[in-house]
């Protein structure tokens, strides 16, 4: 960096597997830090033992509380501190946005320096639309609340991410496709390592190959969107407004009802229904 950085909160993203994706301009930020906010001591140490800085550690993770947010908070206004996550992008379905959120409260400066993360790296090797996407996080673990989640984003138009486990993914692969339909998929894992890998197929075929051999390594499961739904035929629209009349509907009401059940011009509608009417 030109200059010594000024005091605040830098959320400060770090490799997913391979060391050298570290930015440097990453680098010279930690090293230059004052505190380091690690949500792993032991994992952020060799990162920090990497890049050669000697820089003094505390933890922030799940269990942080009000009062550690406190403490941290109040040397932001005097010292530099990167918020890193043991892998990829802090917050990403990490720890953190709290702080930022008190950071911000108090006045004081935060800072991104951007970088590695899991979700957006399999993305990109998935072979499936990127134009919009939801992340996920990961799926709740009990049987029940995992298909509630599922059918909340069952309809929506875009591709879908989120993070497993080895033992899990298998299962999480059969809820998917019993919640979304078989559709197409990629599971991609061990990402920027010696190991990397991504295989793609049906939700239904990926969930058969790993049935049996849970793999090993951080997992993140890609699902393609909906299919388009085909455009009604002139048959549909007459079947749907027949029972519509039959059911003593008006043709005006038949129409408007059909209309929005098909995604059909109202006014195609209702001239169709008069003339079943005659």
């Amino acid at each position: 960096m030109n200059q010594p950085p000024s005091p605040g909160l830098y959320i400060v993203a770090t490799p997913i597997g391979n060391l050298g994706d570290l930015t440097v301009r990453a680098a010279d930020l930690l090293r230059s830090a004052d505190l380091v906010l690690a949500e792993d001591k032991r994992v952020s140490s060799r990162l920090l033992s990497h890049i050669g800085a000697s820089v003094p550690m505390r933890t922030y993770n799940d269990h942080s509380d009000t009062a550690d947010r406190e403490a941290i908070v109040a040397r932001l206004g005097y010292e530099v501190v990167a918020l890193v996550s043991d892998a990829g992008t802090p917050l990403i379905s990490d720890p953190g946005y709290k702080l930022v959120r008190d950071a911000r409260a108090a006045g004081h400066q935060i800072v991104t320096l951007p970088g590695p993360c899991a979700a957006v790296a399999a993305m990109t090797l998935a072979g499936l639309p990127t134009d919009r996407f939801l992340f996920l996080g990961f799926l709740p673990p009990k049987e029940k609340a995992r298909a509630d989640a599922i059918a909340e984003v069952a309809a929506i138009r875009a591709t879908l991410t989120l993070y497993e486990s080895g033992p899990r993914l298998s299962a999480s692969l059969t809820a998917l496709a019993a919640g979304l339909g078989n559709r197409d998929a990629a599971v991609a894992r061990e990402l920027t390592k010696l190991h990397e890998e991504c295989v793609t197929g049906t939700l239904g075929e990926l969930a058969a190959r790993y049935a049996d051999a849970p793999p090993r390594g951080e997992i993140v499961i890609v699902v393609g969107p909906p299919a388009e739904a085909s455009a009604p035929t002139e048959d549909d629209l007459d079947a749907a407004l027949r029972s519509a009349l039959a059911a003593g509907e008006s043709p005006s009401r038949a129409a408007a009802a059909v209309a929005l059940q098909l995604g059909v011009r109202r006014k195609r509608a209702y001239e169709r229904a008069l003339e079943l009417g005659r």
